[in-house]
């Protein structure tokens, strides 16, 4: 057995096993409501300033966003689809925020006309565009800033520097349109609680810059980037929210302070199940070949995140190379994951900590099934 898995975890892939071992026929994430609301109550508590919406493109399930819904949270948006499920289950659509910074025009009248009023900026042509298209809109600026111990860099894509949004400030005031928010995202999987004290810092400046340029400032994003303890520890989001809460301290009561969690809120309440579908060794190393990999809702193993795996298994751990099942080579998952020896086809395992883009990033490519999403 994995030498990082306790009996719990154990004793829990063996009640599922007895249950559903028998007539098992594709792979199955199941997500615990109570554990979605723990996380939202919890982030709430830590930041009692600060608004959560999730990010919907974490895990787009239905019940999962009606559940945490239901415990106060308020949404994120980067798609017609997202905002369609929203509004689907009764989402005010006046606090979905789309934070996607490039959209299209046809996303954008679209979601204006089912009464989105916030549309993220990071560019002038960004302005002229939403100016053009609905000159009534609320506008938030997305800073670049520091995505220094992250295990995703959202920066690398996203973000106006400082020269950037002096001139995005210059034209939304000669347009006349409503700039009056400012965001940063500190990167995916931040384990630098730092990054959130630096982009806050660099919202209070851009404020300022703001109003210089005759605009009111009502909205600060703090983004997500809030990190899950996978495998090693990490800062807990009290430990975080005495950073943020301190940084916030600068920041104007009058102004509307939002978060948007996603990994934080909807990870641990996830636990995956798969079979193995066949070994073997090859050049000197041990394969392992599940039913289902990077196309299956297992794309962040491949990304670095090691999930804690759990099988029933005899064997001392040794490295595999774990595999999904398509015919695709980008379907290897991880060059080296310490499983037990005795693993073989006919197996299952036990992924847990997967309640974020897993069912969200699965895709039948190859003819394989979705995975099934069972909630408790």
């Amino acid at each position: 057995m994995n030498s990082r898995v306790n009996l719990s975890e154990a004793g829990q892939l063996a009640l599922w096993q007895q249950r559903h071992g028998e007539h098992y026929s594709q792979p199955s994430i199941e997500i615990d409501r109570a554990i979605l609301r723990r996380q939202a109550r919890r982030f709430c508590r830590a930041m009692p300033r600060v608004e959560p919406h999730f990010a919907v493109k974490a895990n787009p399930h239905p019940a999962v966003l009606a559940t945490l819904a239901e415990e106060g949270v308020f949404f994120e948006i980067a798609s017609k689809k997202e905002l369609d499920t929203l509004l689907d289950m009764g989402a005010d659509s006046e606090n979905i925020f789309y934070s996607n910074p490039i959209k299209s025009a046809q996303y954008i009248q679209y979601a204006a006309a089912k009464g989105v009023c916030w549309f993220v900026v990071d560019s002038v042509e960004e302005v002229e565009k939403i100016a053009d298209l609905v000159p009534q809109a609320k506008l938030y600026l997305r800073l670049h800033t520091s995505n220094k111990g992250s295990l995703i860099e959202l920066s690398s894509k996203f973000g106006a520097f400082d020269e950037e949004a002096d001139a995005i400030i210059e034209r939304a005031t000669a347009l006349g349109v409503d700039l009056c928010g400012v965001t940063f995202h500190v990167g995916s999987q931040c384990c630098n609680s730092d990054n959130w004290r630096i982009g806050i810092e660099a919202a209070i400046r851009c404020f300022e810059k703001m109003k210089n340029a005759g605009l009111t400032p009502e909205l600060l994003d703090i983004g997500g980037g809030f990190p899950v303890a996978y495998e090693a520890p990490v800062a807990t989001i009290e430990e975080i929210a005495t950073v943020i809460n301190k940084a916030l301290l600068g920041v104007d009561q009058s102004v509307r302070i939002i978060a948007e969690p996603g990994r934080y809120l909807v990870a641990e309440a996830g636990r995956f199940y798969c079979q193995v579908i066949g070994s073997c060794r090859r050049e000197g190393r041990d394969w392992l070949y599940l039913d289902s990999g990077f196309y299956g809702g297992l794309l962040e193993l491949k990304e670095g995140l090691h999930y804690p795996i759990t099988s029933l298994s005899e064997g001392e751990p040794v490295p595999w190379v774990i595999a999904g099942p398509t015919c695709d080579s980008v379907d290897i998952c991880s060059q080296s994951y310490p499983l037990p020896a005795g693993l073989k086809a006919g197996d299952f395992i036990m992924l847990n900590y997967v309640g974020a883009y897993s069912n969200a990033c699965a895709c039948e490519f190859n003819g394989f099934p979705l995975p099934e999403v069972v909630m408790l």
